[in-house]
């Protein structure tokens, strides 16, 4: 859990006092491409308008669970960040009226997670629906994958498929556990044969 005091704070607000009833939000997504279209790089905008102009804090959840403070807008737009630092490499923040604007700079895989405004009132907090921002998931391709170079045919090289090396080596080990009994069972056959011989002499 992120240990900044601004966090420390908004979560122990959180815990004594379970939101503001009549709070409305609305949380507009603006970016370059889509949200659900995001790749590294990518600026991502969040836009929180609210009925109020106490201030707000941006927080993001990853996919742990874990909470992270970002930044905290005050009513007069001043504006602290992890670390109570005025600015930020990663990330921009502002007010307009009762609008509080977040940009990630840069999305990389770091910023996934479900973002959050929340709202301070009267020693109350009231959170805005979630607004998650993942990147797409790359497809897996099956099979094997082929790497060539420019040397001829000696320079490829051959990635097998994970799933097909994986039934092998189970195929392997169930081979073992069938051919221990086999062997044990000719064994004693021999045994058995070989007392019958010599009884059948007698």
């Amino acid at each position: 859990m992120d240990t900044s005091p601004a966090l420390l704070l908004l979560l122990a607000l959180g815990l004594c006092c379970p939101g503001i009833h009549g709070h409305t939000f609305v949380m507009k997504v603006r970016s370059h491409e889509s949200i659900t279209q995001l790749r590294v790089g990518d600026k991502l905008e969040l836009e929180c308008q609210t009925d109020r102009e106490s201030g707000a804090f941006w927080i993001r959840q990853d996919k742990s669970g874990t909470l992270h403070f970002i930044v905290y807008i005050n009513s007069m737009s001043r504006l602290m960040f992890k670390g109570n630092e005025k600015t930020s490499p990663r990330f921009e923040a502002s007010k307009d009226h009762k609008s509080y604007r977040l940009v990630v700079k840069s999305f990389t895989p770091q910023d996934q997670g479900i973002y959050f405004c929340v709202l301070p009132y009267n020693q109350m907090l009231s959170f805005s629906p979630g607004q998650p921002a993942f990147l797409p998931v790359a497809p897996s391709t099956p099979g094997h994958t082929t790497q060539c170079g420019t040397t001829g045919k000696d320079s490829c090289l051959k990635t097998p498929d994970p799933d097909r090396t994986m039934q092998k080596e189970l195929n392997s080990f169930c081979l073992v556990f069938l051919w221990i009994p086999l062997t044990g069972l000719c064994l004693l056959l021999l045994q058995l044969l070989a007392m019958t011989t010599v009884l059948c002499r007698r």
